[in-house]
């Protein structure tokens, strides 16, 4: 495994999940109880972010930064078991320090839990959703169009913040972080499990059926390495 790899997936979790909580906090402060311009802030820093990380990072680690890609990729044989599991610590681990720093940043509490409950069936299915277009996404543009992957990332999931119930976390890591902070982007600890089983739905059948739509072939390495 690429000995940068791991580091680079900690520092990309904590920029992205720093960006989330961040653009959060301040979008509620300024957008006057306006919670669809609190959202727009919110969605533009966090698709600019995104941007912005899958082109530094991609040929570094990939630039997975989400639990639920790492895991397809690994199941695609594109990155081995070891490796994801590292990715995933550090996804988990750099992502909460990056909501510790946002909350640094705009002087409230380090530690906190959220109280924001985000539930049902809609949302539920939102999630699912949400994460099954961001994996299809990832694997058909790197099959279509390797170069495009972070303006298809960052577009998807700019839309997706918009047409889905749940606002699209559409990554475990994120999910579970955003539990620790009691914030606009903040989801209620009690809501974390069934929204990462939404994911892991989502992400799944996004890994079956791009078998079915992109056609075979050699993938760009520098966007899948960790393996």
């Amino acid at each position: 495994m690429n000995r940068r790899a791991v580091p680079a997936e900690a520092l990309g979790s904590l920029l992205l999940f720093a960006t989330v909580i961040g653009s959060g906090i301040m979008a509620d402060r300024i957008a006057g109880g306006n919670i669809a311009i609190a959202l727009l802030g919110n969605t533009l820093a966090t698709g600019a972010i995104l941007f912005v990380l899958v082109t530094m990072l991609g040929p570094v680690s990939g630039a997975h930064m989400n639990p639920a890609v790492t895991l397809v990729l690994c199941m695609r044989g594109h990155i081995r078991v070891d490796a994801a599991l590292a990715y995933v610590a550090a996804q988990l681990v750099g992502g909460i320090m990056g909501v510790w720093l946002a909350h640094l940043m705009f002087d409230v509490p380090l530690l906190q839990l959220s109280t924001k409950l985000r539930g049902g069936g809609g949302q539920w299915a939102g999630e699912a959703v949400a994460t099954f277009g961001l994996v299809l996404t990832i694997i058909g543009t790197m099959r279509m169009r390797p170069e495009s992957v972070p303006t298809s990332v960052a577009l998807y999931i700019v839309a997706a913040y918009w047409f889905t119930s749940s606002t699209s976390f559409a990554n475990p890591a994120i999910t579970v972080a955003r539990s620790l902070s009691d914030s606009f982007a903040g989801i209620a600890p009690s809501c974390v499990p069934a929204f990462v089983a939404a994911q892991m739905v989502g992400a799944v059948i996004a890994h079956i059926f791009s078998g079915l739509v992109f056609p075979a072939g050699p993938q760009n390495a520098a966007l899948v390495d960790g393996g």
